[in-house]
């Protein structure tokens, strides 16, 4: 691969991971039509390239996560039942993009540089929503909402705003994504990020420290209280797994078994303290409203128990039932603000089973990749490899959300699902896995990274 070869799929990458994570970003900015020929456009290219990588005679009936492929499966047959089969068949469409995408970044890149472009993707967000911030609340000095929108006259909703003027007033911010929570956890992400590329060298350290401020700050900026419990519970994750990863046999049971007694102490203070802790997050005792919305769901997902309403992803503002089922303060919610109770409302029970099988697959398969002992070519222990913590850093990211929003199973979320599903097993049984640190770092190992014990689970 060449100079240039190699720096355009760079940049593909990057803005690949870029639209996925802020299709809000596109949608506010040049409408739903253009972000619409954007997306053919990045999908046809990426279509191209896997090909040309031969990418697809990877995907062999044993080689792709079959918890999956099964859930795509019923998700595709689920049209068949659909109470809105022109909704469903328009989600399916939607939800070929990040499939695609997830493909193209398992088949044809290795893990530092999917790290890499993930890094350099949602620090491109978090910059450029600072400075859309700071241009709003100096310049424009007023609320603003996207463009190519109308909607007409009469006192909005502050979710309706794209920005809402508030980097020197002390509330939220939103960002380039015009959502204080969708903000927040990118700038997780983008700290799982910071601290796997650091501790790979393979970011200077002035960069990173500005890159971890600029996070924090954005993050702080955001105050958004979800995102942060998130990221305590990947900063607990990674501490496990490093721990896991140093110790020998006995001490990895020591390890397990005190992070299981210290999680279930940690589950107890909460649900026994949990009203102090919202109120000293200024959280409401109905946590914003999800209650009301998870009872509604609910209460739907019994009327069809086993399959579901049919596959939709996001929710279709224009059809029943969704056009009033989750209505709050004048704004209808386009999800269930829970992972699990919408694959049960769309797919049923079934569905739910498939899906918590691919996520538990993928967990199983990144908790090995981060903890076993990794050999060269020659069978030689190799040190520990930064890179190997991502895929399970960013499920725990993925998982811990899923309870409080639905961005697993639409745009970067799922995206990101896929790929660490895919790309995990993909990897079980390789003759060799690229660990070294691209764009000149230096390198862990002088011999292809093979995995042990990665493939006890499918």
């Amino acid at each position: 691969m060449n100079s240039v070869t190699s720096t355009g799929r760079s940049t593909l990458a990057v803005l690949t991971f870029f639209t996925l994570l802020a299709g809000d970003f596109w949608r506010n900015l040049i409408g739903w039509y253009g972000f619409a020929a954007l997306c053919l456009a990045i999908v046809i290219t990426l279509v191209v390239l896997i090909t040309r990588d031969k990418g697809w005679r990877q995907l062999t009936p044993r080689r792709v996560p079959l918890g999956l492929t099964a859930f795509l499966a019923l998700a595709i047959v689920s049209i068949a039942w659909s109470f809105y089969p022109g909704a469903t068949l328009l989600g399916l469409v939607a939800q070929a993009g990040p499939v695609i995408a997830a493909i193209f970044f398992a088949t044809s890149m290795s893990w530092p540089r999917i790290l890499t472009a993930l890094g350099r993707a949602t620090r491109w967000i978090l910059g450029l929503s600072l400075l859309f911030e700071f241009i709003v609340a100096v310049f424009v000095r007023r609320p603003i909402i996207p463009f190519w929108v109308d909607y007409g006259s009469g006192r909005l909703p502050d979710a309706f705003f794209w920005s809402q003027a508030n980097l020197f007033t002390g509330d939220p911010i939103q960002g380039i994504v015009g959502n204080r929570n969708l903000l927040a956890f990118i700038a997780v992400i983008a700290l799982v990020c910071l601290f796997l590329e650091f501790t790979s060298r393979s970011l200077g350290r002035a960069r990173s420290y500005s890159w971890f401020a600029v996070s924090v700050a954005t993050l702080a900026l955001t105050r958004s209280t979800t995102a942060i419990a998130v990221l305590v519970i990947v900063a607990a994750a990674a501490g496990i797994l490093v721990l896991m990863r140093r110790s020998n046999p006995r001490q990895r049971r020591v390890v397990l078994v005190s992070s299981a007694a210290g999680i279930a102490a940690l589950a107890v203070l909460v649900g026994v303290f949990s009203s102090q802790i919202l109120r000293l997050f200024g959280k409401s005792s109905d946590l914003t409203g999800r209650l009301d919305i998870w009872n509604a769901v609910s209460g739907l997902a019994q009327q069809r128990p086993v399959f579901g309403w049919g596959w939709v992803s996001y929710w279709v503002p224009w059809v029943e039932p969704f056009t009033h089922l989750a209505e709050r303060k004048g704004v209808t919610y386009l999800q269930a603000h829970n992972a699990w109770l919408d694959v049960w409302l769309q797919l049923g029970i079934v569905g739910l089973v498939l899906f918590i099988g691919a996520v538990v697959g993928a967990c199983w398969r990144s908790w090995w990749f981060a903890v076993d002992e990794q050999l060269d070519a020659r069978g030689t222990a190799v040190p520990f490899v930064p890179v190997t913590l991502l895929p399970a850093l960013i499920l725990t990211l993925l998982v811990a959300q899923s309870f409080v929003e639905s961005r697993m199973l639409v745009e970067g979320g799922f995206a990101l699902l896929t790929l660490m599903a895919l790309k995990t097993r993909l990897d079980v049984g390789a003759t060799g896995i690229d660990l070294t640190v691209p764009d000149g770092g230096p390198v862990e190992s002088d011999a292809p990274v093979l995995l042990r014990r990665v493939g006890l689970a499918r």
